[in-house]
């Protein structure tokens, strides 16, 4: 083979292999840094041991990406059987200086360690739509976005949103 179709073959290569990892890889719309409002327990429903809902509210502070600077305000409901979780409800207002978003949760589910008997850390993921961007938020108008969420300390988490 040519130096020159070595050279050709190579920066294809490169090309084809920097191209693919950018599908594998997700976008970071935004991460927040959050505190619950009051108390996240599952309150017990009754009619079986473990059974519970969740009903609490959320404030964020963006760190990164388009959010970063944004406050969040928002709330979340959802369905406890023993250390497993099923969001309901949820959604927010994301603010910025200048601009806004309206976040609403589709689907997702949560998981809790517990470590002698106590709750010790807890994950999420799961689908949002943000069904209103306006301003320096407008890019985000009718987007669907995956989000994560753990546990970071009692009754803080971090939460990211991603293309």
């Amino acid at each position: 083979m040519s130096r020159n179709r070595l050279a050709i073959a190579l920066a294809c290569s490169v090309l084809g292999l920097s191209g693919a990892s950018g599908l594998v890889l997700a976008d970071t719309i935004g991460r927040y840094e959050c505190n619950v409002v009051g108390s996240a327990a599952p309150e017990p429903l009754g009619d079986r041991a473990g059974h519970g809902v969740a009903n609490y509210q959320y404030s964020c502070i963006g760190v990164d990406g388009l959010l970063k600077g944004a406050v969040l305000s928002a709330t979340n409901i959802s369905e406890w059987d023993g250390p497993q979780g099923k969001f309901l409800l949820g959604g927010g207002v994301h603010r910025t200086a200048d601009g806004a978003a309206v976040s609403r949760l589709q689907e997702g589910t949560s998981s809790m360690t517990i470590k002698d008997g106590k709750p010790v850390a807890s994950t999420g993921s799961g689908t949002a739509i943000f069904n209103l961007g306006s301003g320096t938020l407008s890019a985000l108008s009718g987007k669907t976005a995956k989000f994560k969420s753990k546990s970071t300390g009692y009754g803080r988490f971090e939460l990211e949103f991603e293309d």
